[in-house]
């Protein structure tokens, strides 16, 4: 898959011919390895809870897959695994991002909001993503784990060299994961020597008092919940406003009725959910996914977005609709590998886009050019470039 074949600038256009021809494709995945693209609706949701479709890459035939490279200190995580093991782990992490865990932590989200909202000051202009986007996911799950400060500007740049390589940086990916590697070795030795009031503490003694948690499953644990807790509610924030400033009728509505900013997270993740395709699966046997046979050990890739643009499951899919009940959406995955920081991710769009709307009444797009991060992981913006007041003029 390309991106010169239009697929991040133009998704949905290409989503939808693909639709239309047929409901599975064979193309050539994000490593340029062989892949089954699968985008109707029905189908992606019945594959993603498959248990014949397993995470673990050692169920790839032979000279196929390729991928990401990551040492198995890394490597060792809930995107990698089937169960038993994801169920052990997932059950070990799940409390800290239960509903009634994320709601004790709306107060210092909001805070956070507000401290980076005033630090821009009354009126002025801004890059959105970098101001506030941003910032904003990587203090709540750094402060949730208890990274400190001075390290997560650098855990910003990481993630970005490996969701969206830089062609002119090569080296860049791998750099990162080795400080990365390097970063995690550190952190849990001095959160050994000083346990404080956090997750990555609360994981460590889970781990030193022998509850089933490798010393590879506990760094790469700890990887992607900073990992995904950043990455995807960065891109879903931008993504919202986004949508917002196009559509300044459902911005006015949701102006006009800001209780409703809760459900409307829900559209915002159908109409433009940060993840273009579902984390790699390979069949553990022969078998038939929409009609079409795929062999085991090959490729297959799920897309939530072409499927949350379904119009057999969402009517006119490509208008953004805030009225919409767009419960079932799968941009959040479905089954045992549904996101398992669903409701922190739900909790800090919401807030972020409460407090962004109440603060200035006038926010206005910028630049109509808008570029988009050169990537197939994750759909996002590179900036986001605003003018906004607290008063309207």
């Amino acid at each position: 898959m390309d991106p010169a074949d239009g697929l991040i600038d133009h998704p949905y256009d290409v989503y939808r011919r693909l639709r239309e021809a047929a409901p599975v494709h064979r193309i050539a995945g994000p490593d340029g390895s062989p892949a089954w693209l699968v985008t109707r609706y029905g189908d992606v949701r019945e594959a993603l809870a498959d248990p014949r479709l397993s995470l673990d890459k050692r169920h790839a035939a032979p000279g196929t897959y390729r991928g990401l490279a990551l040492p198995p200190a890394l490597d060792a995580n809930l995107l990698n695994m089937d169960p038993p093991d994801h169920t052990r782990i997932r059950r070990l992490v799940g409390r800290a991002f239960t509903t009634r865990r994320v709601d004790q932590l709306r107060t210092p989200i909001r805070q956070t909001a507000d401290r980076l909202l005033d630090a821009l000051g009354p009126h002025g202009t801004t890059d959105l993503i970098a101001s506030y986007a941003a910032p904003l996911p990587i203090t709540v799950i750094c402060d949730l784990l208890g990274v400190p400060d001075q390290h997560r500007r650098d855990f910003r740049e990481w993630t970005d060299a490996l969701v969206a390589p830089d062609p002119a940086r090569p080296q860049a990916a791998k750099e990162s994961v080795v400080a990365m590697l390097g970063f995690f070795t550190r952190l849990l030795a001095d959160k050994r020597k000083e346990p404080a009031d956090d997750l990555l503490s609360d994981l460590i003694a889970v781990r030193d008092e022998g509850d089933r948690l490798s010393e590879d499953e506990l760094m790469s644990l700890a990887f992607l919940i900073l990992f995904a807790g950043y990455e995807n509610t960065v891109q879903l924030i931008g993504n919202a406003v986004l949508a917002l400033l196009r559509h300044p009728e459902q911005l006015a509505a949701l102006r006009e009725d800001p209780a409703r900013i809760a459900a409307a997270v829900e559209e915002f993740h159908r109409f433009e959910g940060p993840a273009l395709l579902a984390i790699r699966r390979f069949p553990t046997e022969d078998m038939t996914i929409g009609g079409v046979p795929v062999p085991a050990g090959e490729t297959v890739l799920l897309s939530p977005a072409a499927a949350n643009r379904d119009p057999a499951r969402f009517p006119d899919p490509d208008r953004l609709d805030l009225s919409r009940d767009a419960s079932g959406h799968l941009a959040l995955g479905h089954g045992v590998h549904h996101c398992l920081g669903a409701p922190l991710a739900r909790a800090e769009t919401e807030i972020a886009l409460t407090a962004l709307l109440e603060r200035f009444p006038e926010l206005i797009l910028q630049d109509e050019n808008i570029r988009w991060r050169r990537s197939l992981r994750a759909r996002g913006l590179l900036a986001l470039p605003v003018a906004y007041s607290k008063k309207i003029s």
